[in-house]
């Protein structure tokens, strides 16, 4: 999403398609207009580039059409996975199951 309107805790977001919701901001700080951010359930998780912001958004697009019963092209969607081995997150790394 990105800061429409930002205020010390919170902020008006906008997404790809124009829709608007307020977001929390107290695990970012506060946000300059123009910001992309990562969000989740409200809240933003992390402040990211527009690049990022668009292969998100594209990564989104797909699995809404997917749900949709619609075809997606998931190698377009989600390229920055296709030619890497998965990994696990840092706070994963040395735990065993």
């Amino acid at each position: 999403m990105q800061v429409v309107a930002s205020g010390e805790h919170r902020a008006r977001c906008r997404d790809r398609r124009g829709r608007e919701c307020e977001i929390d901001l107290l695990l970012t700080g506060a946000q300059p207009v123009g910001a992309w951010l990562l969000t989740f359930l409200g809240a933003a998780r992390e402040v990211i580039d527009a690049p990022r912001a668009d292969a998100v958004t594209r990564a989104l697009d797909a699995l809404d059409a997917i749900t949709r019963g619609e075809p997606a092209d998931l190698d377009a969607a989600f390229a920055d996975l296709l030619d890497r081995e998965p990994q696990l997150p840092d706070f994963l790394k040395g735990h065993s199951s």
